[in-house]
């Protein structure tokens, strides 16, 4: 059966009190200080109230993580208690599992609902202690659970609630066959919820149509939708010693709570942060080489604001759910539109507005031209007059925005068949030896 599509518009206002949530998840809800639900809440907690299996699309900072949780919690309540974990969250990382699990337990605040983390990086065998005591709702990553079903641990024979969050990200980071090997090690009569950025994503198609039953759509955005609450620049920069002057004057003059600077290594990130502490800036960095001890202390300090500047990889883009990122750079163009959408997401978020500017060389114009083809925007171009440098984009651009190459210039015809000639005659002659000629030299010896 095809998965019907719901109507994105919504009417009037509505709060949480006309969702049919139980009395103390409105008391946790209140305590939280949320007011109304956000589309995605509005449109996806009656229908997994339901018990529907759906495919939701909705940007990073839209409420996703309560529109979920809260149908979760809900069923939970409401239904007998079975042995065994309850419901199973999967994140591509452990950032977004910790976010997830924080939110669930002020959620779970007023009930007796049990709640565990599973991630890499932590202790294996309280992990599989929380396990054996059947908590009811597992926040956890893929690959540690796999290593904990290597040892036959997890049971969710009677599993009722699977989400998958971020989807595409898990997707995106290779762990497609280890999601589908847990999905199909849980209760084939679960209730499935499967989040994504993005409906396009071929990839997360192909996993809903694998791990999800008679499925309903929530799409509230694609791709290609614009954040339009994000302003996006480009600075033009000579090389990297240019970039870093202009990293450092902008992280200096903008305005701003929290600033996230991208690059595309963790060596570059190492290599920004002692320069920009040396301009008396608060400086971090956060990358998948730190030990998660260390990742956890700087994800506080910069959540409490003692970190002000957050040098990060990619790691970042997805699960650094922290308030007050008002500035996203772009020391290194990223690779792919894809990063793209994810490290501006950390900005601009519900009705916040945010700043994002990428800095770009010469060898990162066509990178940055195809991103903006990708998305079908143009960012806007600016220039700091106090660091103004010699690149100024290419003289010559294409159809689709890129440089257009220079060609090299034909050889005319005869010159190219000497050469060619040349060239025969050279290969003919490999290894033969040279005869010594039997003619007197100038001076009377033998040549």
């Amino acid at each position: 059966m095809q998965p019907n599509s719901i109507d994105q518009s919504i009417d009037k206002p509505a709060l949480f009190s006309g969702l049919s949530l139980a009395p103390s998840l409105l008391l946790a809800i209140k305590k939280m200080d949320f007011e109304q639900p956000t589309p995605v809440q509005l449109q996806a907690i009656p229908l997994a109230l339901e018990g529907k299996d759906l495919l939701v699309s909705a940007e990073t900072g839209s409420g996703k993580t309560a529109a979920f949780l809260l149908p979760i919690l809900q069923h939970l309540l409401t239904m007998p208690t079975t042995r065994g974990t309850r419901a199973l969250v999967l994140t591509p990382t452990r950032e977004l599992a910790q976010q997830v699990f924080k939110q669930c337990q002020q959620l779970t605040e007023f009930t007796e609902l049990k709640t565990g983390l599973i991630t890499g990086g932590d202790d294996f065998r309280l992990q599989q202690n929380m396990l054996r005591r059947n908590t009811e709702i597992v926040i956890a990553t893929p690959g540690r659970v796999l290593e904990l079903m290597d040892q036959d641990i997890p049971d969710f024979s009677n599993l009722e609630v699977l989400v998958l969050d971020e989807a595409d990200r898990m997707l995106d980071m290779g762990f497609s066959e280890d999601v589908l090997t847990i999905a199909n090690s849980c209760n084939a009569q679960r209730q499935t919820l499967l989040f994504s950025a993005t409906l396009t994503h071929f990839g997360v198609i192909k996993m809903a149509d694998k791990v999800l039953n008679n499925h309903e759509i929530v799409a509230l955005n694609t791709l290609h939708d614009g954040h339009r609450n994000i302003e996006q620049q480009i600075v033009l920069a000579d090389d990297n010693d240019h970039k870093l002057k202009l990293l450092t004057w902008l992280l200096q003059n903008e305005t701003y709570d929290k600033a996230l600077v991208f690059t595309n290594s963790r060596l570059q990130a190492d290599a920004l942060r002692g320069p920009l502490r040396g301009q008396k800036l608060r400086v971090g960095v956060l990358h998948g080489e730190m030990d998660q001890k260390d990742r956890n202390r700087m994800m506080e300090l910069f959540r409490g604001g003692e970190v002000k500047v957050m040098l990060a990889t990619d790691l970042a883009a997805r699960g650094l759910d922290i308030k007050g990122i008002n500035l996203v750079i772009n020391f290194d163009v990223p690779r792919n539109g894809i990063n793209y959408i994810h490290r501006i997401g950390r900005t601009g978020r519900v009705d916040e507005l945010g700043l994002t500017i990428a800095l770009v060389k010469h060898t990162e114009w066509n990178l940055m031209s195809g991103i903006e083809r990708f998305l079908k925007q143009k960012f806007k171009k600016r220039a700091i007059k106090e660091l103004e440098g010699k690149y100024k984009g290419p003289k010559k651009l294409k159809a689709s925005g890129k440089a257009t190459g220079g060609k090299k210039k034909e050889e005319p015809k005869k010159a190219a068949m000497e050469k060619v000639k040349v060239r025969l005659r050279d290969k003919k002659n490999v290894g033969k030896r040279r005869v010594p000629s039997s003619k007197p030299a100038v001076d009377g010896t033998q040549a």
